[in-house]
């Protein structure tokens, strides 16, 4: 499992990969809070669990991210682990994180949103899943 930042314009991206779409899913997660947060300072002090059901793999993965930043906005939880595991139309997932303290934490880079633009879910002939997703800075 992994995720590498990428650049676009004024957005920025990540590509996840993970064993199962599920895996890639929650790198996606940690993906996109490593922008917002150095995620070795964010202790998993609080457990947030999500199910989801949509119509296809890509609205999954964002009615997942959507909803982990939603908690973010709402709640100033931010968070740093990640477990998830996809079925076609089923998303099961857990996240671990704790309140956003600024300074230890390093709040860097706000994420605003989750675009659909250039959203790519595919498996590889190796058995893995990668994840491709730009968020809106």
């Amino acid at each position: 499992m992994a995720f590498e930042v990428i650049e676009h314009t004024a957005d920025a991206g990540i590509v996840a990969t993970g064993a199962t779409l599920g895996e890639a899913f929650a790198e996606a997660a940690r993906g996109m809070y490593s922008l917002m947060v150095d995620l070795k300072a964010v202790r998993p002090e609080l457990r947030r669990d999500f199910d989801f059901r949509e119509a296809d793999d890509e609205r999954l993965l964002l009615s997942w991210l959507l909803e982990l930043l939603f908690l973010t906005e709402t709640e100033g939880i931010v968070f740093s682990k990640f477990e998830a595991v996809a079925e076609p139309g089923r998303l099961g997932a857990s996240a671990w994180g704790e309140a956003l303290d600024e300074e230890r934490h390093q709040a860097g880079t706000l994420v605003k949103g989750v675009t659909r633009h250039m959203m790519a879910i595919e498996s590889a002939g190796d058995g893995q899943y990668e994840v491709r997703v730009i968020f809106d800075l």
